[in-house]
């Protein structure tokens, strides 16, 4: 179990780094997002490549942050039922919907992002919008973020079980980053 716990404390690591970089494509999306509306206002300038841009950003940052937010506990749940729960109940019910819902759709998800990212990485497609970017690399955020998704759902499981077995395990708030 020693060994599993490691593994699950580098996927940890890994998710809290996209997490705690990934964060700041938000500053970037609103510097783009207000450099060209000032572009746009002040010197009837624009650009399609830009509000795109925009677009990947805030993909990219819903996309590569939502494994994190499973790290961290920080998912949406129905507290007003769960908080009735004991902890023991709470861990099953976790164990149970990672590995019958959140994994399969995980692995079902990634499998066709990745044939989704291939064709346009492939075939080179574009925007149809006058001036876009090419989106392969949209379609790529996708897959990348299922693939995070589908590492942390590992994770969390393998937490669960140490703690049903009653073996500790890292606290919350160790992202783990001093074992990579």
């Amino acid at each position: 179990m020693s060994l599993i716990l490691k593994i699950s404390r580098a996927i940890d690591a890994v998710t809290a780094l996209f997490g705690r970089y990934v964060s700041w494509f938000v500053l970037a999306a609103v510097l783009v997002s207000t450099a060209n509306a000032i572009s746009r206002k002040a010197f009837n300038v624009s650009s399609n490549a830009w509000l795109e841009l925009q677009w990947y950003l805030f993909g990219a940052v819903f996309m590569l942050t939502a494994a994190d937010a499973l790290r961290r506990n920080a998912h949406v749940r129905i507290d007003i039922v769960t908080s009735m729960l004991s902890q023991k109940t709470r861990d099953v019910i976790d164990l149970i919907c990672h590995i019958t819902f959140l994994m399969p759709f995980c692995i079902l998800m990634s499998w066709l992002s990745w044939t989704f990212f291939l064709r346009a990485a492939l075939s080179g497609e574009t925007s149809s919008n006058f001036g876009g970017l090419v989106i392969w690399p949209a379609r790529f955020l996708i897959l990348l973020g299922f693939v995070l998704l589908l590492f942390q759902a590992a994770s969390e499981i393998i937490k669960r079980i140490a703690v049903l077995r009653g073996v500790p395990i890292h606290t919350p708030g160790d992202d783990g980053l001093d074992q990579l």
